[in-house]
């Protein structure tokens, strides 16, 4: 008899083996609140963040998703560490990716709790406020509560005169400009209903360090905020991320809401680094048709190869800086970008010549083909030599 013919049921003597009957599982409850805490070189503040916060949440199902920007002193493999033990501690690990704002929107975005909230790892938020803010959006009174350091009640004496200036100082460009209307546009502490935030979240700047200030202006009044007071701490381990590029990132901010999103930080600070490309040009060709060294021809081609280089490098420090590139890279993308900015110097050209043809006004015709040369330098640039590996 052949295998295909063999009987499909066991032979009568062969009892059947029971199946053990599969126990159900437990339901896995599915957290309440995520805390968001974006991290470069934490690591000696995670474990006591996280204790702080298991005793703060006790009662609440929570989670907290530390997004790390691939940190030198392995932030990351604490916190993987961590997850292995304890299921409501999560690790993204993000490469060729830099910036506070990025790190808390993906962080907010990869979560599966109904509501979320950002702090920093320094441990100078106050986590005991979060039961507080997470009542405030449960009993629906709120979108969006923000602790707050300049409401009744709330401090930040910890400020150095620095950056106490700078804060007072964004807060007021903030509250004239932007029309924000709360008492601390500034702070990096808040909860959010994630409904809310993913409604807004296209919109918003990866770049930069003020999410809250862009949330709060791209939502322009449609969101119900509540200010909680709460003392602003002292750093316990590690250093501060803040520096002179806050201030850039601060007032490029500001420019891309007042145009509405047209134009994006990004691309402002690369027009500003353009802008001082020019200084640099004209400020080189000077020096050396005054040397005597050189023909015009040969001092402009000299200006304009200084000039591309400076604008290379400060803008590998600070436009692309969460994309900075290093070592053999760099150079392969010194290259490119001479290239990138010989095609668009003709696009600015051709521009220029035709629209003064058809509208001899020079200043006209030399603004349009400017603007087409930043324009497609930017473009060009982020496409080929700043490029996301």
């Amino acid at each position: 008899m052949s295998d295909s013919a063999l009987p499909l049921s066991h032979p009568a003597s062969s009892p059947a083996i029971p199946t053990p009957p599969i126990a159900p599982r437990a339901p896995v409850r599915s957290p309440q609140l995520s805390v968001v805490v974006p991290t470069f070189k934490e690591r000696d503040n995670v474990f006591v963040l996280y204790r702080k916060l298991e005793a703060a949440l006790a009662g609440i199902d929570w989670e907290v998703i530390f997004v790390d920007d691939n940190s030198p002193d392995r932030t990351w493999s604490v916190v993987r560490e961590l997850a292995a033990k304890d299921t409501r501690v999560r690790c993204l690990r993000r490469i060729g990716r830099r910036g506070l704002s990025g790190a808390c929107i993906e962080g907010i975005l990869a979560s599966s709790a109904p509501y979320a909230a950002v702090m920093d790892a320094d441990l100078q938020h106050d986590e005991t406020r979060l039961p507080v803010m997470l009542a405030q959006l449960e009993d629906g009174r709120a979108d969006l509560v923000v602790g707050s350091r300049y409401v009744e009640g709330g401090s930040a004496d910890s400020f150095n005169r620095t950056r106490a200036g700078f804060s007072t100082a964004a807060t007021m460009v903030a509250r004239q400009l932007l029309r924000i209307r709360i008492a601390d546009p500034m702070s990096g502490f808040f909860m959010i209903r994630r409904d809310r935030f993913e409604e807004l979240a296209p919109s918003l700047s990866v770049q930069g360090f003020k999410i809250l200030l862009d949330i709060v202006a791209t939502a322009r009044g449609h969101l119900r905020i509540v200010e909680i007071p709460f003392v602003f701490g002292a750093r316990q381990h590690g250093e501060s991320k803040l520096d002179s590029m806050v201030a850039l990132d601060f007032f490029g901010l500001v420019l891309a809401k007042l145009t509405r999103d047209a134009l994006s930080l990004r691309f402002l600070m690369f027009a500003l680094v353009g802008s001082l490309g020019l200084a640099v040009h004209m400020a080189v060709l000077k020096i050396v048709l005054e040397l005597g060294v050189a023909s015009f021809a040969a001092a402009q081609a000299i200006a304009a190869f200084v000039a591309m280089t400076s604008n290379f490098l400060l803008n590998n420090l600070f436009t692309y800086r969460d994309q900075r590139l290093k070592g053999w890279s760099l150079m392969r993308g010194l290259v490119v970008f001479y290239l990138v900015c010989a095609v668009g110097l003709l696009a600015n050209v051709g521009v220029a010549f035709s629209i003064y043809n058809q509208q001899p006004i020079w200043w006209l015709a030399g603004a349009a083909g400017a603007l087409m040369g930043v324009v497609w330098n930017y473009a060009l640039s982020s496409l080929l030599v700043w490029r996301r590996r």
